[in-house]
């Protein structure tokens, strides 16, 4: 038997990059899926989002397992469209069990510069909020909520050399420290009821997002153009180990982890899977 066999999750920006690697992981140890996508461009965002052509291919990846897919085009920002989808998965497989809230966008020098910092709010911190508490009437004990934040939200944001130069790139890191809070706030009152909840903390990982113009400018601020082979000269610098970023499947192993039994006591966790990150650029805290 497969190490979720049974249970049903709930994953949103399921379309590409991280979110398809989390639930084809969890179907191949045997848990149905409900992904969710927003599949259309940010005009505040400086990369492509996963299309709806995406998002069909991460359903036959899940289908090749044997698994069940509900795919849904949504906005995580939209609560109303987020209930929708989470009871069209209740009302398709009778349950669920595993929430991932992974959607997240990186508004780096977006412009209107509002606007990038509102739109990356919405989607990584309201959104998440929206992906989880649409999900707790349904949760029984023995659940599992996952929430990908960043190292980004271990960062001291205390000191600004040029405020509002960035609010997009600002947002991100905001946005998932306020994340890590709320599901540290959460997993207090919801451990009385056996149900838990957890924040994962990648470092660089090989995505669309960290593959992408704005990225590759944010590491090499020296070219005027830089391309990958520019930027992966650098993106090692973030880890202590030496690698320039880890892969989708790395997030996958972890939250597959925190989905199953085998993690049944751990609740309240802020999990890095950072290659050392933390440990090259933040103090020391128990």
């Amino acid at each position: 038997m497969g190490r979720v066999q049974g249970k049903v999750a709930f994953v949103t920006g399921a379309g590409r990059g991280q979110g398809r690697s989390h639930a084809v992981r969890l179907a191949e140890e045997g848990a149905d899926i409900v992904a969710l996508d927003i599949c259309k461009d940010f005009e505040t965002v400086g990369y492509s989002m996963a299309s709806p052509e995406d998002l069909e291919e991460t359903a036959n990846l899940i289908e090749k397992t044997g698994q069940r897919v509900v795919t849904v085009v949504a906005d995580v920002a939209d609560a109303s469209k987020v209930a929708a989808a989470v009871k069209q998965g209740v009302d398709e497989f009778g349950k669920l069990d595993i929430v991932v809230a992974q959607a997240g966008i990186m508004g780096l020098t977006g412009e209107p510069a509002i606007k990038a910092w509102s739109d990356t709010i919405n989607t990584n911190l309201i959104g998440t909020i929206n992906a989880i508490q649409a999900s707790l009437p349904y949760l029984e004990p023995g659940a599992s909520i996952i929430a990908t934040g960043s190292t980004a939200a271990l960062m001291d944001l205390s000191k600004k050399d040029n405020p509002g130069a960035d609010m997009g790139g600002q947002a991100y890191s905001v946005s998932k420290r306020l994340l890590s809070q709320y599901v540290h706030d959460l997993a207090t009152e919801l451990a009385p009821r056996g149900i838990r909840a957890n924040v994962l903390h990648p470092t660089n990982c090989n995505t669309p997002m960290l593959q992408s113009e704005p990225m590759y400018k944010v590491f090499r601020p020296d070219l005027e153009k830089p391309t990958r082979e520019d930027a992966e000269l650098t993106f090692p610098v973030q880890q202590a180990m030496p690698v320039p970023y880890v892969e989708p499947e790395d997030m996958s192993n972890a939250v597959l982890w925190l989905a199953s039994d085998e993690a049944r006591y751990v609740t309240g966790v802020q999990l890095r899977v950072d290659a050392g990150s933390y440990l090259k650029w933040y103090d020391y805290h128990i």
